[in-house]
């Protein structure tokens, strides 16, 4: 039995560092996988056995020093074991709660540090710049300045900086490095190089060198600070996942025994409660009307903006907005079954997991380092062997500077920070997008193909005609086909059951369905049993009846765009059922912005050429696959993708599974409150065409925002590693402070982080 733990990873300062721990993850007995990501400081463990989470905080503090915690899941036993007991939702919120508490503590802690360290930083500064001060420098003995510095500068380097030399020791340790270790040598050689000349100093060695504790300190500040501001950004980041965590009612009017009106908190719930909702208020949970009606905004969580008439009988989200009159509902989903709590599952596994193109990232990243290390020995050593005086002052400082300034946190941060925020903003619009994967997918697809019924049409077909080809009365016709149609599932074959009504049906059986073609049945007619079919001409031609005597009537069906039904029995044609699938408003629309953004756009069908041509060229679209059956449809997307196309299809995820799992992306139309359909990358909740064109926006918006924060991490190191290092003196004795080192660091991991959020304003 296969189980999955996410841990919360305490600590964690760069990519490097989320690469050593999912290194020593995956090295632990029955781990099948592991993902850590630097963005969402999270850690997925996946195995083929029960995981125990102590064994694995302890192995990971043990191997790496970092600290994880377990996040809490959601009680699959919690809520309806008893009426009053903690609901799995309010499991679920403590789970999360008890995530955004730590980082709100590891927050708050880095402050306290940044503002101890500046404080003691400005105090080191002022003590160094004493001597430039006329008359300052007999106030205070050299001695005593530099004493003074030694003891502001221990703090800074030991408390401010802790975590990082926590970090290296971890990593030497099991002969790793990381980012930390680069900050760790950095400041540390300008703290223990100080921390000498001044001991020496102190017991009479004049030894004529200057101290660098004010690099030491004032660098270690700066890149709390830019931990600090790191961590605020990446909390901005991830804000669709707390707004989703808000829109859930706090009470629910509880209608006990059916009668008396209670109050009651919404985690109380249980399914099968009677709840009342008034105008105005939210929906507590989902269910079902059994009393009354009401218009529902959705918005919410569907992104779709028109309020939805709902009626006895229908389902109703919870979190959602009753705008008209009281109904009575009877809660059917709570906790992790839940609308609302199915999303942000969705949204947090997208967040945690990584995109192809990070690959990019990781592999630099874990090359990175050792080649920092080597490039600052070779320029101390350069700088000592032909740098002007002071040489040693020299040495020191420019390989300080490139051990500062070469910080790999902007590559670590470049591709999952874009994916929190567009996955994030995507489900604001309601567009689930199931994983990092299917998002840079769809912002590379070339070709679209929609599925006709439930994409470009309502998917709710309604009979328009019945024609009678064997004297047998056009009721008795519908009476027949609806005998076959109430057994089935397909959409068509339930329309001909809507439409003959309360009409009595005859005795089927022998029922069966042939997928792409129709039904077949033994009917129990007043002149004896009688073997029917149901279904398209390929259903009638497999069993050779003789189409041609109706071929009249059926062209002119076709070419208004209708879907036929022909009802036959063993020797001839009994009579046709034309139906007529409306299409949604927004289908037209969402063709022509598909065809703005490039997209060879194709609809595939299992109807036949005509009535596909009716429907595809009132919307737009000109490229028809029809007469497709579902088994077929995964063979005409293979075709596509053999030619070149980077595919992506749009379907219902029930009949269509099989080609929205072949294609590049699958993109399922969501039906009401089921968005868990596993075939598909992206489900589109409220099922408007429309969402397909944010969808595939969004992600392409995403991936170019992806490939900024990389390029701008690159080509930061690409720059300044050479200017730390003294590439310009020789033309215009120009060399990069420490000090500044450590600002320009702190802000390339900003930098990509504020890009990252510019996606919420998409």
């Amino acid at each position: 039995m296969s189980s999955k733990k996410t841990f919360i990873v305490r600590g964690m300062d760069c990519a490097s560092c989320a690469l050593s721990i999912e290194k020593a993850l995956k090295a632990m007995p029955g781990i099948s996988s592991a993902n850590v990501n630097f963005a969402t400081e999270k850690a997925v463990v996946e195995s083929d056995r029960a995981i125990d989470p102590h064994m694995i905080t302890a192995h990971i503090q043990e191997q790496t020093g970092y600290e994880l915690v377990e996040e809490k899941q959601m009680n699959a036993h919690a809520a309806g074991m008893q009426h009053g007991q903690m609901s799995q939702m309010k499991q679920t919120n403590t789970g999360h709660d008890h995530a955004r508490m730590l980082k709100q503590e590891d927050i708050a802690l880095l402050w306290k540090k940044f503002a101890a360290g500046a404080v003691l930083s400005a105090a080191i500064m002022l003590l160094g710049s004493l001597p430039a001060i006329p008359g300052a420098a007999a106030l205070i003995s050299r001695n005593s300045r530099l004493f003074l510095m030694a003891l502001f500068a221990t703090p800074v380097e030991f408390w401010v900086g802790s975590q990082f030399w926590r970090s290296t020791w971890a990593s030497l340790k099991h002969a790793t490095v990381n980012m930390d270790t680069l900050v760790v040598l950095g400041t540390g050689a300008a703290y223990f190089s100080g921390l000498i000349i001044t001991a020496l100093e102190l017991n009479g060695v004049h030894v004529g060198l200057d101290v660098y504790f004010d690099t030491a300190a004032v660098v270690t500040t700066l890149v709390i600070l830019g931990k600090y501001l790191e961590a605020r950004a990446k909390g901005k980041a991830s804000e669709a996942i707390k707004k989703l965590l808000t829109l859930q009612a706090k009470t629910a009017h509880v209608l006990h025994e059916g009668k008396h009106e209670m109050d009651m908190p919404v985690e109380t719930i249980a399914t099968g409660d009677l709840l009342l909702v008034k105008p105005g208020e939210k929906v507590p949970v989902d269910g079902t009307i059994i009393s009354g009606w009401a218009t529902i905004d959705e918005s919410m969580v569907t992104g779709e903006s028109v309020p939805v008439d709902k009626k006895e009988g229908d389902a109703v989200i919870g979190a959602t907005v009753n705008t008209t009159t009281t109904f009575t509902m009877r809660a059917t989903k709570i906790g992790r079954d839940s609308f609302l709590a199915q999303i942000v599952a969705l949204v947090e596994s997208a967040q945690a997991s990584r995109a192809p193109i990070q690959k990019i990232a990781d592999t630099a990243v874990s090359y990175f380092v050792p080649i920092v290390l080597a490039i600052a020995a070779l320029t101390f050593g350069a700088w000592m062997a032909f740098g002007p005086a002071p040489i040693l002052t020299r040495a020191l400082l420019n390989g300080i500077a490139v051990l500062v300034v070469a910080c790999p946190c902007a590559m670590g941060l470049a591709t999952p920070t874009s994916i929190m925020v567009g996955t994030g903003k995507a489900a604001e619009r309601g567009v689930i997008i199931r994983n990092a994967e299917a998002l840079e997918l769809a912002g590379t697809v070339t070709t679209i193909v929609l599925d006709k019924t439930g994409t470009v049409t309502e998917g709710k077909p309604r009979v328009t005609d019945t024609i009678d080809r064997a004297g047998l009365g056009e009721a008795e016709v519908l009476r027949h086909a609806a005998s076959l149609g109430a057994l089935s599932t397909h959409p068509l074959d339930r329309a001909v059951a809507e439409a003959a009504g309360d009409t009595k049906r005859d005795a089927v059986k022998n029922f069966r369905t042939i997928p792409g073609q129709g039904v077949e049945g033994l009917v129990a007619l007043a002149e004896g049993n009688r073997m029917l079919f149901l279904g398209n001409s390929r259903l009638l031609d497999a069993h050779h009846i003789d189409l041609r005597t109706a071929q009249n009537d059926i062209e002119r069906l076709e070419r208004d765009g209708k879907t036929l039904l022909l009802l036959a029995d063993e020797k001839k044609l009994l009579g046709i059922i034309a139906v007529a699938d409306a299409i949604k408003p927004t289908a037209k629309e969402a063709v022509e912005q598909l065809r703005k953004l490039g997209l060879d756009i194709w609809m595939i069908t299992g109807d036949n050429e005509r009535a596909a041509d009716a429907i595809a060229r009132s919307v737009g679209i000109t490229q028809i696959m029809a007469r497709v059956s579902p088994q077929e449809k995964a063979m005409k997307i293979s075709a596509l993708q053999t030619k070149g196309a980077r595919v992506a299809m749009v379907g219902d995820g029930i009949n269509d599974a099989p080609a929205l799992t072949r294609a590049d992306v699958g993109i399922a139309i969501g039906g009401g409150t089921d968005i868990a359909i596993e075939s598909a990358g992206i489900t589109l909740v409220s099922g408007d065409p429309l969402s397909i064109v944010q969808a595939i926006m969004l992600s392409r918006k995403t991936l170019t925002n992806i490939k900024e924060n990389l390029f701008w991490a690159f080509i930061y190191n690409m720059i300044l590693i050479p200017v730390a290092a003294g590439a310009l003196w020789p033309w215009w004795g120009i060399t990069l402070d420490p000090m500044l080192a450590g600002g320009a660091m702190a802000l390339s991991s900003l930098s990509v982080v504020l890009n990252a959020l510019r996606l919420r304003k998409a």
